[in-house]
């Protein structure tokens, strides 16, 4: 009779080791947004109020708490794109919903890039998670504003999180890299727009 090669499922975590799960992670948001994906490991930690030895328990490695600061975010954007989906003016909706992308990536100061070599060089599923929910989140916002002649029939989500993805990496290092961006944004867009 074969052996049941089930997994089991994952014990829930204490509550004492979700708090520090949930330290460490806000620690590394705030981190990073100062120093960029490179950020130190340590200094993380110490912000958390964890040892060393927690963070890694709880992350092994870099790539896998940059992925789940990187969900963490993607989720609040997923949400905000649910929330645009009841505005009126579906044109104006996804135009909001790329602003709050455009955010993110400058405040993200080079993780989603990280995440992306780290799948290429190790877990080629590692960011592909997030990249399908800010891809289906969008494509409900650009169905609508497709809808009303808002924006030009040809134009795909891909096409604009690209967009938004080279923008903030154009001004991610300025000093005042979200405006820059909004800027930018705003002249991008108006190529979307339909004539």
């Amino acid at each position: 009779m074969p052996k049941d090669t089930a997994v089991p499922p994952p014990q829930p975590m204490r509550a004492d080791a979700r708090r520090n799960y949930d330290r460490i992670v806000a620690a590394a948001e705030s981190v990073i947004a100062e120093h960029g994906a490179e950020a130190s490991l340590e200094e993380i930690a110490r912000r958390a109020g964890v040892g060393s030895a927690t963070l890694h328990r709880h992350f092994p490695s870099r790539q896998m708490l940059l992925e789940a600061v990187f969900k963490g975010r993607v989720e609040a954007l997923c949400a905000t794109a649910r929330d645009l989906l009841s505005d009126p003016d579906p044109g104006a909706a996804l135009v909001t919903w790329l602003r709050a992308v455009s955010a993110h990536a400058v405040a993200n100061r080079g993780l989603g890039a990280s995440l992306m070599r780290g799948a290429r060089d190790g877990d080629p599923t590692l960011g592909d998670t997030c990249h399908t929910m800010i891809v289906n989140a969008g494509d409900e916002l650009l169905m609508r504003a497709r809808q009303v002649h808002a924006v030009r029939h040809e134009i795909t989500t891909t096409q604009l999180l690209k967009l938004v993805s080279a923008i903030s990496q154009a001004t991610e290092q300025e000093s005042d890299g979200a405006t820059e961006a909004d800027q930018l944004l705003a002249l991008a867009i108006d190529g979307v727009r339909t004539r």
